[in-house]
C-alpha cells in the first residue's frame, strides 16, 4: 500500500552536509556514529543540494533472427555533484585546487597555484536529514575530483565551485555506502547506552 509518510525531501544536517578526510581515515558504518576528528566540513552548499549519477551502460547481444538474448553490463558510473559556496573557506579552496596548491590563511593571506596536478582522493561523508527527522548518511571511501564547472564572479550571486567527484571502489569493490535511520531509533539507542552506563557504575 502506498504511504505518503515515506515520501521525503533532504536537507543538510546542521553543522555541515559535506565532510572530507584523508583516505584511510576511519569511516562510519551507520547514520549516527560521530565522525572522527580528522573530518573537515566544507561548509555551505548551494540550494541545488547533492546529485548522484548512477548510470549503467550495457551491451545488447542479439541472436540470429533479431531477438535480444543478453544485456551484459559494460560500465557503472557512480558520481556525485555539489556546489560549494564558501568561496573564502581555505578548506574549500584546497579541495577544489588540490591541497598542495593552496597555502596560508585568510587572515595572513592565501596563495593559490593553478596547474595540472592530479587531485588526491579523499573520504567524503554527506550528512542529511530527511522528513520526520530521519537521518541519512552517504559514505564515499575514496572520492576524487573529476570536474570543476565554470566559475562566475558577479555582484548578484555567491561565488560557487560546482564540483563533480567520482566514487572509486574500495577493497570490497564498493563505491559508496548509504545508511538511514529513524530519529526515534537514535533516541532509543542513546537512552539504552545511558542506562547501561548507569548500571555499570552502580
Amino acid at each position: 500500500m502506498a504511504d505518503k509518510n515515506l515520501v521525503t525531501a533532504a536537507k543538510p544536517k546542521v553543522g555541515g552536509a559535506i565532510w572530507i578526510a584523508p583516505v584511510g581515515t576511519t569511516i562510519p558504518t551507520d547514520a549516527v556514529t560521530a565522525l572522527a576528528e580528522d573530518y573537515i566540513s566544507l561548509g555551505y552548499c548551494s540550494e541545488d543540494g547533492l546529485t548522484n549519477n548512477g548510470e549503467i551502460s550495457t551491451e545488447t547481444i542479439k541472436a540470429w533472427g533479431g531477438d535480444t538474448v543478453l544485456n551484459p553490463q559494460t560500465d557503472k558510473t557512480d558520481e556525485f555533484g555539489f556546489t560549494l559556496i564558501e568561496g573564502l573557506n581555505v578548506d574549500v579552496l584546497k579541495f577544489v585546487h588540490n591541497e598542495s596548491n593552496v597555502t596560508g590563511t585568510l587572515d595572513e593571506g592565501i596563495a593559490i597555484t593553478v596547474n595540472s596536478k592530479e587531485h588526491e582522493p579523499s573520504v567524503i561523508v554527506v550528512e542529511m536529514i530527511m522528513n520526520g527527522g530521519v537521518l541519512k548518511r552517504i559514505v564515499i571511501p575514496s572520492a576524487v575530483v573529476t570536474a570543476v564547472d565554470e566559475l562566475t564572479y558577479g555582484d548578484s550571486e555567491a561565488v560557487g565551485y560546482a564540483v563533480t567527484v567520482a566514487a572509486q571502489p574500495d577493497t570490497s569493490g564498493n563505491t559508496h555506502y548509504e545508511y538511514i535511520v529513524k530519529s526515534t531509533a537514535v533516541s532509543t539507542a542513546a537512552t539504552t547506552m545511558t542506562q547501561s552506563d548507569t548500571s555499570n557504575n552502580s
